[in-house]
């Protein structure tokens, strides 16, 4: 009996430990890592480089005096713009450097942890979820080895990331640009990405799916960025519950303030020490929640083409209808005080008398609007390429070897991201008409607000429609369907800012919509966008019938 617990104290699970402990074969699985993120880490780094580099190079273009940057920080002086931006102290002297820190680094710092979370998920718990892990470490590979690889994947993307924006901000020859506040500019995106791929190694040993461990990630992510907007917006000190608000507070090209990175790299740290412990109390492939048992017997819906997607997608759609609400009552709420939050700003409210509309509320609401329909997309997004993950899985096929015909089982996927999305749409209005209603005191409101958010589902439908046509005959380029929010997003949020063409804004399905409840109601490019989401959606269909499944 001695020899026997002898024996088992120098082993794991019934073998030797590998050599080098319990990191052995980090510096392996880290070049595997890299190699099978050839693609998608450059594309990640070049994206948020060149997006930061475009938009600093346009500023000195669009914004040529120094009273055109003043003109654009008295615009920004609104609790409306300080929630979307940053601080108002970088308003003080609002050079191309400011402008940009304050523009871009919030929004930017978000970017980069979002890239850190895809990138431990899919390299610590998507490789556990699909069986690959506990190959891995059958053979020589230590404990902890698969973790710290994907951290290590995680920091060399945010140091090219913050080697890229240090070397390139300079090199545009901007005036306020300077390469210290590059360095920090660069810096600051190295630490959040850090942070959040920490906080995502914490989530993914707390549930055995990549979804859930996602979700937990961007959830946290999501409340660090609406701490400091309430912050910002209110003036309350609240950022400082936000490391987003750290980052910030750093005031790069204005103060160029370097010791709020060393809170958020120690906060990294801990959070990343955190997770090797919780590591250590799980099994590979289970998470420290159990799974609920299931009932004894199944729902009869579950064992339908419409039934069983629906139930897949209930958590996702969920947390969006929550997220949708609460931000459009966020919106809403701001509506009553409108005039006097804008009646200082001549640029903004030349740019919402544009819109048109019988009130500055209007207008408003109508801008707004825009930037939560995006949001929504995301989940269309998301829901449309759950198949892909079913595919990939290996969960589709034995289902498909049944009575279940591919236009059947896809199209049930579909269904309910079409429904699922009209639903979010739905939910946003209710928030935010219900907010606007009383905020402005104008019952009628909250129909008005109610039909601007749904007019917003057939722009969502051609989402879904793209997705679909591109999973359906490019299922390996299945990312691409991610540039319809992106560029929506993109556009939505610079547009203004770079004084971009209106043509630019069409190109987008959600630039189709009428700005209602400012603008008239126009039924024209409404059909028009469905009948494109049609099309698309039967393209989708018929790729998927013509193509064999993959597996990954």
């Amino acid at each position: 009996m001695t020899a026997t617990t002898a024996a088992s104290a120098g082993t794991a699970a019934g073998r030797p430990r590998p050599p080098g402990g319990v990191l052995a074969g980090t510096g392996a699985l880290l070049r595997f890592d890299l190699r099978r993120d050839r693609l998608r880490l450059p594309a990640w780094v070049l994206g948020l480089g060149l997006l930061t580099l475009s938009t600093a190079n346009s500023l000195h273009t669009v914004y040529p005096t120094a009273a055109d940057r003043a003109s654009i920080a008295r615009a920004s002086d609104s609790p409306a713009v300080l929630a979307l931006t940053g601080p108002a102290h970088y308003l003080g002297d609002y050079t191309y450097g400011a402008m940009l820190g304050h523009r871009m680094l919030g929004l930017m710092t978000v970017l980069a942890g979002l890239m850190s979370i895809l990138i431990i998920t899919r390299h610590t718990r998507a490789e556990e979820e699909s069986g690959r892990a506990e190959l891995v470490r059958s053979t020589a590979v230590g404990r902890h080895a698969q973790l710290t690889a994907a951290l290590a994947t995680a920091a060399v993307a945010n140091l090219a990331l913050a080697l890229l924006l240090a070397a390139g901000l300079p090199a545009l020859g901007v005036p306020g640009i300077t390469a210290g506040g590059a360095l920090l500019y660069g810096a600051a995106h190295a630490a959040a990405g850090l942070l959040f791929a920490a906080v995502a190694a914490v989530a993914v040993q707390f549930t055995a799916h990549t979804r859930t461990a996602s979700g937990l990630a961007l959830a946290v992510l999501g409340a660090a960025y609406a701490l400091r907007a309430a912050g910002d917006a209110g003036g309350n000190g609240l950022s400082w519950a936000s490391p987003v608000g750290w980052l910030q507070r750093t005031y790069v090209f204005v103060d160029d303030r370097w010791w709020p990175l060393p809170p958020v790299l120690a906060l990294a740290a801990t959070t990343g020490a955190a997770a090797f412990a919780l590591s250590t109390r799980r099994d590979v492939g289970a998470g420290l929640r159990a799974t609920r048992p299931g009932p004894p017997v199944g729902s009869p819906a579950l064992g339908t083409a419409l039934g069983f997607p629906l139930r897949l997608h209930r958590g996702l759609l969920g947390g969006f209808a929550v997220a949708l609400v609460l931000l459009g009552a966020m919106y809403g709420s701001l509506l009553g005080g409108a005039d006097s939050m804008l009646k200082d700003v001549e640029q903004l409210r030349d740019a919402l008398a544009r819109l048109g509309g019988h009130s500055l509320a209007d207008s408003f609401a109508a801008m707004t609007m825009l930037v939560v329909a995006v949001v929504g997309a995301v989940y269309a997004v998301l829901a449309t390429l759950r198949p892909r993950a079913e595919e990939a899985a290996g969960r589709a096929e034995p289902v498909l070897a049944t009575g279940l015909s591919r236009t059947r089982w896809l199209g049930g996927h579909l269904t309910v991201a079409l429904l699922g999305s009209t639903a979010l749409m739905l939910a946003t209005g209710l928030g935010f008409g219900l907010a606007g209603a009383v905020s402005t005191g104008d019952g009628g409101a909250f129909l008005r607000l109610t039909g601007a958010a749904l007019a917003f589902a057939p722009a969502q439908w051609v989402t879904v429609g793209f997705a679909a046509a591109v999973y359906g005959w490019l299922p390996r380029a299945a990312p691409l369907a991610w540039l319809v929010p992106a560029y929506a997003f993109v556009i939505g949020y610079l547009g203004p800012l770079l004084k971009l063409p209106d043509a630019l804004n069409r190109l987008s399905p959600f630039g189709q919509v009428p700005r209602l409840p400012a603008a008239g109601m126009n039924w024209t490019p409404l059909a028009a966008l469905t009948l494109v989401a049609a099309a698309l959606l039967a393209l989708g269909l018929a790729g998927f019938k013509r193509r064999d499944l993959e597996l990954t």
